[in-house]
C-alpha cells in the first residue's frame, strides 16, 4: 500500500498561557474544547493510524492568526508535519505575515471564511483588497487552503481570473450541497470549478457526509468528482480531531467509503494528490 497523508488535521495546546487563545470571529469552536489533540496526541493517533504525515492546518476557530503552535508541530516533527498558517489576507502587512511564516518551514497558508463559529460566507473573499496575498502566492508558488461556501465561489472565480495560476484546495470541497444527488445541480459551480487545473478538493468526513444524503450516494458523487476533477487533483483529510472518534477509525471508515475508487485513484486520493500539492518530494530531495 501506498503511503497514506492526512490533508487535514489540527492540533491543540494543552498550554494555553503559551498559545493564547484568540479565535476568527471571537467565538471559539465546541470541538476544540471538547475533545483537543495536542502535537504528541495527534503524532500517536497517526501511528495508531498507519499515517505516515499529515497536514497540521491552523486551528483558526482556536488561535485565529497566530500559527506559533502548527509551527511548532513543524519544528518539532518536520518529517511529520506539514505546517498551513492562517493569515489576515485584508492586512495591510499581509504579505510580510506570509513570508514570516513560510521562514518558519509552514507550506502555505489558510483563508478562513466560513466554518461552524462563523456561518455563511464572508464578503471580503475576492476583494481586491486581498489580491497582493494571491499575487505572492502565484508568484512564489505557495498553496493556498480555502474554507468557504459555494456562495464563495463566484467571489472565487473573479480571484482566479487574476492570479491563473494559484492553487488552492477547498476544505470540505466547500461544503457543498448534494441532496439532490446526480448529476449534483445544487453544487454545479463546484464543478465549474474544475476549468481552473490549481484548484483541489478535499474530500473529508462533512464532504462525504454530505454525499450520502437524500439522493446522492458516496459512489455517485466520487465518480462525478473523479470525471470532472481526476483524482490527481482529490485529496483525502480526516479532519481530526475537529471529527469525533479516534483517527484510525475514521482512516477505516473513509477508506470503505472510498472503496469504490481504483486502486491507482485510492492512491491519488489517500497520498499522492496532497504530496505533489505541497510538494513534498522536493523539500525532502
Amino acid at each position: 500500500m501506498s503511503t497514506t497523508i492526512d490533508a487535514h488535521t489540527h492540533v491543540i495546546a494543552v498550554d494555553e498561557e503559551s498559545y493564547p487563545v484568540d479565535p476568527i470571529g471571537g467565538k471559539r469552536s465546541t470541538w476544540s474544547t471538547e475533545h483537543p489533540v495536542d502535537i504528541d496526541g495527534l503524532l500517536r493517533a497517526l501511528d495508531t493510524a498507519g499515517v505516515e504525515r499529515s497536514v497540521a492546518v491552523q486551528a483558526s476557530t482556536v488561535y485565529g492568526h497566530d500559527n506559533s503552535y502548527v509551527a511548532e508541530a513543524v519544528r518539532r516533527h518536520p518529517d511529520r508535519f506539514i505546517g498551513v498558517y492562517s493569515i489576515d489576507a485584508m492586512a495591510s502587512d499581509a504579505v510580510q505575515k506570509i513570508q514570516h511564516w513560510q521562514g518558519f518551514g509552514l507550506s502555505g497558508f489558510r483563508l478562513f471564511t466560513t466554518g461552524t463559529t462563523m456561518p455563511g460566507q464572508a464578503d471580503w473573499l475576492g476583494d481586491p483588497a486581498s489580491y497582493p496575498a494571491w499575487s505572492y502566492a502565484q508568484e512564489h508558488g505557495i498553496p493556498i487552503c480555502l474554507q468557504m461556501t459555494l456562495d464563495g465561489i463566484p467571489a472565487l472565480q473573479r480571484t482566479l481570473a487574476e492570479f491563473p495560476r494559484s492553487r488552492v484546495v477547498l476544505d470540505h470541497c466547500a461544503r457543498p450541497v448534494l441532496s439532490d444527488g446526480a448529476p449534483y445541480r445544487r453544487a454545479q459551480g463546484l464543478f465549474d470549478l474544475a476549468e481552473h487545473p490549481g484548484v483541489y478538493l478535499k474530500l473529508t468526513h462533512r464532504a462525504l457526509q454530505a454525499a450520502a444524503e437524500g439522493r446522492s450516494t458516496v459512489e455517485e458523487f466520487l465518480a462525478a468528482l473523479v470525471e470532472t476533477y481526476g483524482s490527481e487533483r482529490l485529496m483525502w483529510g480526516s479532519n481530526y480531531p475537529a471529527a469525533s472518534g479516534e483517527l484510525v477509525d475514521l482512516v477505516a471508515a473513509a477508506r470503505g467509503e472510498l472503496s469504490s475508487l481504483s486502486e491507482e485513484d485510492l492512491a491519488n486520493v489517500f497520498g499522492r494528490t496532497v504530496a505533489a500539492f505541497y510538494a513534498l518530494d522536493e523539500k525532502d530531495a
